[in-house]
């Protein structure tokens, strides 16, 4: 039976393999490149929300009771996954409490949705003394004794487009 398939279509057993490598090599760095993605810790640079900027979120934190401990505010994906998982969070940013209100600036990834964890530690210990330190998330939601901190992703998730989306966060103790 005659060869039907022109050169310029053939690929010698060797390209096939140096193909497959080359794919399996990718498929590997891909789940070490999601990793490097999350846990980045940086400074509140508000000129990442400056008007012509790409995705970022400016985050303004009101009812902070004291300026005692540090304020910590945390970026995530707005998904079942990642919402409040621990070391799923996208951006940190923590600056010494200031009472009453503060602003801060996160960069996204890009467009889609996320939503926004805020801490104030007021002891500076890094652990959550529910009887001392503060909470707040995106949207406000409503938190009570049964549901202390961790209300669904969906009632704290907000969409953030090619620009910078403010938003307002009410900062609560028990």
């Amino acid at each position: 039976m005659p060869n039907t398939i022109p050169n310029a279509l053939r690929i010698s057993g060797r390209a096939v393999m140096l193909a497959a490598a080359a794919l399996t090599g990718l498929a590997a760095a891909g789940p070490a490149q999601a990793q490097t993605e999350y846990r980045q810790k940086i400074s509140n640079d508000m000129t990442r929300c400056q008007a012509g900027k790409p995705s970022a979120v400016m985050v303004t934190v009101d009812d902070i009771k004291s300026a005692q401990g540090t304020i910590r505010v945390q970026l995530y994906r707005g998904t079942k996954a990642d919402w409040l998982e621990k070391g799923r969070w996208l951006y940190r940013i923590e600056a010494p409490a200031r009472a009453g209100t503060m602003t801060f600036c996160l960069p996204a990834p890009g467009p889609g949705t996320y939503g926004v964890a805020v801490r104030h530690d007021v002891n500076k210990n890094g652990s959550t003394d529910i009887t001392q330190d503060g909470g707040a998330m995106s949207n406000n939601p409503s938190l009570n004794v049964f549901n202390l901190g961790k209300p669904s992703y969906k009632k704290t998730a907000f969409e953030v487009g090619n620009s910078v989306k403010s938003i307002r966060i009410q900062m609560r103790y028990l």
